[in-house]
């Protein structure tokens, strides 16, 4: 049985035919297993951390056994804290709505909106031209600012897929007497994370991404910030006491997540934690870079058709490939491989704006007008036969 629940799409003639899922990096597909893990938790969902009823027990133990799951897939430290949000989008404005007074963030034009715009009057660096000048350029910023700072990165580009030195980076914050921030939405469902062995101060990623769309996502990272900052939300559950004035919870989870939170979310996201974990990651990466690099090959063999990169072709990179075709708009061969051949890519600019108009402007001239790109993203379910679709449409319309 695979591991993911199937869907077939029609076309252009009528005919239904297997849908190629090519845009994991939007939103992956269902795993079975975590589809399985919510039905069976439905019978006793409840309310969590409020009742004393059956329900509401179990309930509370089946969403604390989630965060230290999904806690112990990233590799963090025993004291770090994990606090379920929506996405990492959420995450990211809940760490900037946590920073001391007079943080300075620094941040490169490279990354996701998620990423690049939470921060009041970031320092934003410019695409660096090797994996060597970000870690030069983020020494330089930091080396020149007085008082607290973080620096916030991606690990894996949504738009190129290619690997950030995220390493060198941190390395580079702490020796300034910073901290490290990572949007980690599109390496985790690619690589294994660890957040202690590479010293990262918070990680931030998303339930959808990772084979989970239940709509829940995490930020883990040291304890202190959140425990000092307001709450991100104000409401049940974020309050030790309410009288004229309401006393606040010192436990940096409970803080930020008033209210009733995603339940069913979070015990998804850690059945996925669990689905890559038993698989194991030797497995999922050699198959994943034998596709991609099948997919490369073949975009690279047709003629107007162009890969867009930062950073030199070998560089490391996860299976995510945007491209352009000469004399088409992106979202013309977006609507082209759906309607005509069952494919599933991503068009436009990837809530990476700065990032894409970057790549396009060292590119190719015959871009459409708009900036966009397309973008095909592979994963668990993607096959041979789903590249090779993709690539003959490609070479058809090209």
């Amino acid at each position: 049985m695979s591991a993911l629940l199937s869907l077939d799409v029609p076309v252009r003639d009528g005919a239904l035919v297997p849908y190629a899922n090519l845009d994991y990096a939007a939103s992956a597909p269902c795993l079975e297993s975590v589809r399985d893990a919510v039905a069976a938790a439905l019978p006793a969902y409840s309310s969590v951390h409020r009742g004393a009823g059956y329900a509401s027990q179990v309930t509370t133990a089946r969403y604390e056994q989630a965060r230290l799951t999904v806690k112990a897939f990233t590799g963090a430290r025993p004291d770090d804290a994990l606090v379920f949000t929506r996405n990492t989008t959420d995450s990211m404005n809940l760490l900037a709505r946590s920073l001391p007074a007079g943080t300075t963030v620094v941040v490169f034009a490279t990354e996701h909106h998620a990423t690049l715009l939470p921060w009041p009057s970031p320092v934003r660096l410019s695409p660096p031209a090797l994996p060597g000048e970000a870690v030069r350029a983020a020494d330089e910023a930091l080396a020149a600012i007085e008082g607290p700072a973080l620096l916030v990165v991606t690990a894996a580009s949504n738009v190129t897929g290619e690997l950030w030195p995220i390493a060198g980076l941190a390395h580079i914050a702490h020796r300034h007497g910073a901290r490290i921030a990572v949007d980690a939405a599109q390496l985790v469902p690619h690589r294994q994370l660890n957040i202690a062995a590479l010293d990262l101060d918070y990680v931030a990623f998303s339930g959808h991404k990772l084979y989970a769309p239940f709509g829940a996502g995490v930020l883990v990272g040291r304890r202190d910030w959140l425990a000092a900052a307001e709450p991100y939300l104000k409401g049940g559950g974020a309050v030790r006491a309410v009288g004229d004035e309401a006393e606040w919870s010192t436990d940096a989870e409970a803080r930020h997540e008033a209210g009733t939170p995603n339940v069913l979310g979070a015990i998804a996201l850690a059945a996925a934690c669990d689905h890559l974990t038993e698989t194991g990651w030797p497995a999922l990466i050699h198959e994943e870079e034998r596709l991609l690099g099948r997919l490369r090959a073949g975009i690279a063999a047709i003629d107007g058709v162009h890969e867009l990169a930062l950073w030199p072709a070998d560089h490391p990179r996860v299976g995510i490939v945007s491209f352009v075709v000469d004399g088409r708009t992106a979202r013309e061969v977006a609507e082209t491989l759906s309607a005509e051949h069952g494919i599933g890519v991503r068009d436009g600019k990837f809530c990476a704006h700065p990032f894409v108009r970057h790549l396009l402007g060292v590119g190719h001239g015959g871009c459409d007008d708009s900036g966009g790109a397309v973008r095909a993203s592979i994963g668990i379910g993607s096959t041979d036969e789903h590249i090779d679709r993709l690539l003959a449409a490609l070479r058809a319309c090209s």
